[in-house]
């Protein structure tokens, strides 16, 4: 029932959202993304012992439903998935008669869920989408106070949230609970009316109520590289444009001076060299290269600083909102370095390679930008 309700569901989601530009999104601190959830639940009991009493089964019986608090504290560690603690209970049913007080029953039931945010997974991360539908599946023990008796139990279920703000969101929640042992005091193996008892024990739930997020709720953008590199790779065309320019009229002066009649003439060659800086980009907090198609650009650069045997100047940078300055100081001296490994191996002398380390900056929107070294012909 519940996969039929997730597919029906994402189908639902997919023909009603506007489609939204996916990105990727950079793993937050651990005291981040944390939420609490406070629900009113409305449960129907589904007891192993009823078997032969042929009460009716509609779960809006008095006998048989009855409605609890529900609280939960939870961390989504990526869009996509998060873990939480949740509790349930203090009132529920004993299903045995048809008679409300009687089945009257004190309980808990403690799980650990691990969720599964499928309109981040399969639709991209957005902090303002409205609706976000995350199955998930859980584990933990519920406990009969009454009988003084404890029990393994199992859940399915569907959490639905509704945006209400950045800080909180309404909760629609649907689940399937099951025992391994008969919370309500009967053992495996009791016998009604012939019958051997399995000792399961059921419950759905339906629960409404909010979710509050703690501390910081949204996820950082990180760098789209491919995109970056698209946008350099404008400048290195107009660079190679320059380049034939440059070529052609040397060409032409070459001509010029081997056709000249005068017999003091000489060969003269002209080199010209213009270069606009290259970018590599690298991830939060590491030094190695986030993409290696940003050294194909670098290898055109160094082809060009070995045919006209010019020096290279590799500058490394770190964003300054994060890390104190000496951490950026050394962060970025790494990057530089990891860049000027690259360019020996692509047969650059390192004798013709300055590293420069500037530490965090802020120069370039959005601040992740600057998490790069940059490679120019000095």
């Amino acid at each position: 029932m519940v996969l039929a309700f997730a597919s029906v569901s994402v189908a639902g989601m997919a023909q009603s959202e506007t489609p939204e530009l996916k990105y990727s999104v950079a793993t937050n601190s651990f005291w981040s993304n944390w939420f609490v959830q406070a629900n009113v639940a409305y449960m129907a009991f589904y007891s192993d012992q009823e078997k032969g009493f042929d009460l009716p089964k509609s779960p809006f019986k008095d006998f048989r439903g009855n409605v609890s608090p529900s609280i939960a504290i939870g961390k989504w560690f990526t869009p996509g998935f998060g873990l939480r603690t949740k509790a349930t209970g203090i009132w529920g049913r004993s299903i045995i008669s048809d008679d409300a007080s009687t089945n009257a029953m004190k309980f808990m039931n403690i799980q650990e869920q691990a969720m599964f945010n499928l309109s981040n997974m399969l639709c991209g991360y957005s902090d303002t989408r409205v609706w976000n539908f995350i199955p998930y599946a859980g584990v933990g023990f519920i406990r009969n106070f009454d009988e003084n008796v404890n029990g393994h139990g199992g859940s399915l279920g569907v959490l639905n949230t509704f945006r209400l703000s950045r800080k909180l969101a309404l909760n629609l929640d649907l689940s399937f609970n099951i025992s391994d042992d008969d919370v309500e005091g009967v053992n495996a193996g009791h016998t009604v009316y012939g019958k051997s008892l399995s000792a399961a024990d059921r419950y759905f739930a339906a629960e409404v109520g909010l979710t509050f997020n703690l501390g910081k709720a949204t996820w950082n953008k990180t760098p789209d590289v491919d995109a970056i590199k698209a946008l350099h790779q404008s400048q290195i065309d107009a660079l190679n444009a320059q380049l034939a320019d440059a070529n052609a009229e040397n060409d032409r002066l070459n001509n010029l001076i081997k056709n000249h009649k005068c017999p003091e003439g000489k060969t003269v060659t002209v080199k010209e060299v213009a270069a606009a800086p290259v970018s590599v980009f690298f991830n939060l907090g590491r030094s190695n290269i986030a993409s290696r198609k940003d050294l194909q650009n670098v290898s055109e650069l160094a082809e060009m600083a070995k045919a006209n045997n010019s020096k290279l100047v590799v500058t490394g940078y770190a964003d300054s909102k994060t890390g104190s300055a000496d951490f950026n100081k050394t962060l970025s001296e790494k990057r530089a370095n990891t860049v000027a490994d690259e360019l020996v191996k692509m047969g650059v002398s390192r004798d013709n390679i300055e590293v420069v380390a500037k530490g965090g900056v802020d120069t370039l929107t959005p601040i992740s930008y600057n998490r790069r070294a940059t490679v120019e012909i000095k």
